[in-house]
């Protein structure tokens, strides 16, 4: 595919997922603030043969050439179990999506926007929802606020720039995602501490940690609570079997039992919340590289991690509680034993809780309540083929 001078090639092989790689680390390396990836997880993201997201979509990668120079990249993507939920929690029947994008100037962006809204068209997709990189469990959304600051882990973090080159391509704005950010050393709320304090007078009520010696037990129950927890939220495509276990697998070396609770109700687990240390602390200054010797200091760090920074990427409680003052009870809980283990056993000062929906508003009240400001924001546009 050609626009003008510039050349959209779609990418087959194993070297061109390479070079589309390596685009990402050009691009980020002129943003102080960006954390470059290991590249071993950058390159097993885009590859078919180990990401089981491919099990369940259709995916194009994409490089913009002008003469010989790469100059952007873009993935164009159909997630067939997105394309099976309903219309009004946002993804569903012919919606597709594009992501993991970066580009040299305006010019290359339209060049490339609109040989993704080719091929999915040509596909038959009638609405795109962009930028997810690739899955919405991944990296959703363009960040509109926070450049200041790096992003925790798993958080993506784009110039600022390409918003404005998206709107005037016909996006606009479908939702707004927000992390939040608190000082989770100082004590929370009288208020917090009172309905905490109570819960642990419940016998009803049993908080405990997850058993890393029943890793994929526990892994597997977390998120059968996750896919009910979320099953009605904006934008929710649910976990497979085989994304489960990949995701444990990721999971399960920077998972440190007392930061991941699991709420007990009668007996049976009704929520749970992840938190995960900030490796993108240590991660930064190792620009990708784990060879020769930053293996070694990953070794050291995941026996022992000190951080800044914890981040709540993931919580949920059980879709019939949801409406109850047990559910909020339940997260204040679970957020205050974290925050203590997370200052007394890692020597945490920050947490950062997110992405959160604008319009979950349950999740923005628990925030609020524990006086956080947001500090982050994300951008997930849409348009119309």
């Amino acid at each position: 595919m050609a626009h003008g001078e510039i050349r959209i090639v779609p990418v087959s092989d194993k070297a061109g997922r390479a070079a589309f790689v390596d685009l990402a680390y050009a691009f980020g390396a002129r943003d102080p603030n960006w954390v470059p990836p290991l590249r071993m997880e950058a390159l097993e993201l885009v590859d078919p043969a180990r990401n089981p997201f491919f099990g369940h979509a259709d995916v194009q990668l994409m490089i913009a050439y002008r003469g010989a120079a790469a100059v952007g990249r873009i993935s164009a993507h159909i997630d067939r179990l997105a394309l099976e939920q309903p219309a009004d929690q946002g993804m569903g029947p012919g919606t597709g999506n594009w992501g993991l994008f970066e580009a040299e100037d305006e010019e290359v962006a339209a060049a490339l926007i609109s040989a993704a809204e080719e091929w999915l068209r040509g596909r038959g997709m009638t609405r795109v929802l962009a930028p997810l990189s690739m899955s919405i469990w991944e990296e959703p959304g363009q960040l509109v606020r926070g450049h200041d600051h790096p992003p925790t882990v798993m958080m993506g973090h784009q110039p600022a720039h390409y918003a404005a080159w998206f709107t005037a391509l016909g996006y606009t704005r479908a939702k707004t995602l927000h992390t939040f950010e608190l000082d989770i050393v100082r004590p929370f709320p009288p208020l917090i501490q009172r309905i905490v304090a109570a819960g642990h007078k419940n016998a009803r009520i049993r908080i405990r940690n997850v058993d890393k010696r029943h890793f994929d037990a526990e892994a597997a129950l977390i998120l059968d609570i996750l896919n009910d927890a979320w099953s009605d939220n904006w934008g929710f495509v649910p976990f497979t079997d085989r994304e489960i276990a990949y995701a444990g697998k990721k999971f399960k070396p920077i998972v440190r039992e007392d930061l991941i609770m699991i709420a007990d109700y009668d007996g049976e687990p009704v929520a749970f919340m992840m938190t995960l240390p900030d490796m993108n602390e240590v991660v930064k200054p190792m620009r990708g590289k784990l060879f020769p010797f930053n293996w070694a200091k990953l070794l050291l760090w995941l026996r022992n991690p000190r951080v800044r920074t914890m981040r709540v990427p993931l919580m949920g409680v059980r879709k019939r509680l949801q409406s109850s003052r047990m559910a909020s009870q339940l997260a204040f809980m679970m957020i205050e034993q974290i925050r203590a283990n997370s200052v007394a056993n890692y020597g945490a000062t920050r947490g950062e809780i997110g992405w959160i929906l604008e319009d979950n508003q349950g999740m923005v009240a628990i925030a609020d309540a524990l006086g956080t400001s947001i500090n982050r924001e994300y951008l997930i546009y849409e348009k119309i083929l």
